[in-house]
């Protein structure tokens, strides 16, 4: 007995209603199934590339609490390789390389096993300069503890160089 003859089975015991009516509703509620079904997997394919700076990040952050040593992440943008170079100045993270290819490219960094917890902001909240002590405090664990990286219209720097620079912008990503 197939699934069409399940459904039809509950109809016909709940209501007793004729066969050939069972069936049809039976066929209905498949197609409704099958339609949700198709729905749900082109929402969660397309759902897996919106955010590229917070898979690569997450990547990054599973990569070094499994304790392996070099992750790559695919596709790279110019944004990515922004933080990626502020968590090489920082020391979070070794050396990459970058692979340039037609999909999108590719870098392959190497981990140094200093990163307890990297992500990114969401929503990017805009911090204006006498708020960057409420954010650290959000997202950081203690004071001077770790970076929160913002877009500022300078470019993409650390919260400490902003507060330097006397600049504030949108928030991006945080890295301790």
């Amino acid at each position: 007995m197939g699934l069409r003859e399940g459904i039809a089975d509950d109809v016909i015991g709940q209501g007793g209603i004729y066969e050939s009516m069972a069936l049809g509703y039976a066929d209905n509620a498949l197609e409704k199934l099958q339609r949700s079904l198709v729905s749900r997997n082109i929402a969660e394919a397309h759902m897996t590339a919106n955010d590229t700076l917070s898979i690569a990040l997450s990547k990054i952050g599973n990569a070094e609490k499994v304790g392996k040593r070099d992750c790559t992440i695919k596709p790279m943008s110019k944004i990515i390789k922004k933080v990626l170079l502020i968590m090489n100045e920082e020391k979070y993270i070794g050396n990459y390389e970058e692979t340039v290819d037609r999909r999108g490219g590719s870098l392959h960094l190497h981990l140094i096993g200093s990163i307890n917890k990297c992500g990114t902001i969401k929503p990017r909240f805009s911090m204006a300069l006498d708020e960057f002590e409420k954010w650290e405090k959000r997202y950081l664990p203690a004071k001077d503890f770790g970076i929160l990286v913002l877009s500022t219209s300078k470019g993409i720097m650390t919260h400490a160089e902003a507060k330097k620079k006397r600049l504030g912008g949108k928030l991006l990503a945080y890295c301790y």
